[in-house]
C-alpha cells in the first residue's frame, strides 16, 4: 500500500470516526433522540470507522471501495434528510418518521447546518477520499 493510500485511510478512519462520536455526543450527552432516518445514517457511518480500522492495520487499500459506496448512499440519505429540513415542499410531504419527526432541528447553527448536513458532509468527504484512493490504486498498476 503506498504512502498515499495510506494517508486517504487515515482521513477515512478520522471523519468517519468524528462523525460517530459527534452523533453519539448529540444522542447520548445532549439526549436528542435520533429520528429513522438518523438511525438509517448511522447505519451507513459507523461501519466505516471499523472497516478502515480493520483496513487500516492489514494494509488493505481495497476497502475503498466499499467506503464508497456506503457513503454514497448514507450521503443521498443526509441529502434527503437535509432537503425535507429546508425545503418546505419537500417537508409538506415528508413520511411520518415515528416519535421523532425527521423533519425536526436540534441544532441550526449559521441558519443552515444542522445534523444531516454534518452527516452530509462527512460523507461527502469519506466519498471523495475513497474515490482519491481508487484513482490511485488504478495508477499504481
Amino acid at each position: 500500500m503506498s504512502k498515499k493510500e495510506e494517508n486517504g485511510l487515515l482521513f477515512i478512519w478520522i471523519v468517519s470516526a468524528v462523525a460517530t462520536l459527534g452523533s453519539l455526543y448529540f444522542s447520548e450527552i445532549r439526549h436528542y433522540e435520533p429520528c429513522k432516518l438518523c438511525w438509517i445514517q448511522r447505519i451507513f457511518m459507523y461501519p466505516i470507522v471499523i472497516m478502515t480500522t480493520v483496513a487500516f492495520i492489514q494494509k488493505n487499500a481495497r476497502i475503498a471501495v466499499t467506503t464508497a459506496v456506503f457513503s454514497v448512499i448514507g450521503g443521498c440519505i443526509s441529502l434527503y434528510h437535509y432537503g425535507i429540513q429546508k425545503l418546505s415542499f419537500l417537508a409538506d410531504n415528508a413520511p411520518s418518521c415515528g416519535a421523532v419527526s425527521c423533519t425536526g432541528q436540534y441544532i441550526n447553527w449559521l441558519g443552515f447546518i444542522t445534523i444531516p448536513f454534518l452527516a452530509l458532509t462527512a460523507f461527502i468527504l469519506i466519498a471523495g477520499a475513497s474515490f482519491y484512493i481508487i484513482k490511485v490504486a488504478k495508477a499504481a498498476k
